[in-house]
């Protein structure tokens, strides 16, 4: 990983998956090894966990969230009785902003809970209601 100040760029152990931050003239790829998908634009300032939507969903939505700086991210969705029905990422990750979709068409109609553990410091725990 190369770093100039806030903009960072990070390559993955095959060299083929690029990230670029705040630079002009290079590509941002559109999703990483875990299908995630990144959206172009600055670094974030602060972590976040963005409601899903659209929110009742059926059958999929979309999952955002923000990092500022790298961490393991594990984003995972749990059931009513907090049994753990998917995971969605689980990975280290460049600062950035990405875009997850669920599919639930596997699911039953209720309400889930979706959670984002970034490193040691942040995690965040956001509702969703499946509605099909």
């Amino acid at each position: 990983m190369l770093s100039y100040g806030i903009n960072t760029i990070a390559v993955d152990s095959d060299n083929r998956k690029w990230f670029g931050h705040g630079f002009e003239n290079i590509s941002v790829l559109t999703e990483t090894s875990s299908g995630v998908e990144i959206v172009p634009g600055d670094i974030p300032l602060q972590f976040e966990l963005s409601q899903n939507y659209p929110n009742p969903f059926n059958p999929t939505t979309i999952i955002d969230y923000s990092l500022p700086r790298p961490e393991y991210v594990v984003l995972t969705v749990y059931d009513i009785l907090g049994r753990e029905v998917a995971e969605l990422v689980n990975e280290q990750q460049a600062p950035g902003c990405y875009r997850v979709d669920f599919d639930a068409s596997y699911l039953p109609n209720g309400i889930y809970f979706y959670r984002l553990q970034a490193g040691k410091n942040f995690t965040r725990i956001k509702k969703m209601t499946l509605i099909k």
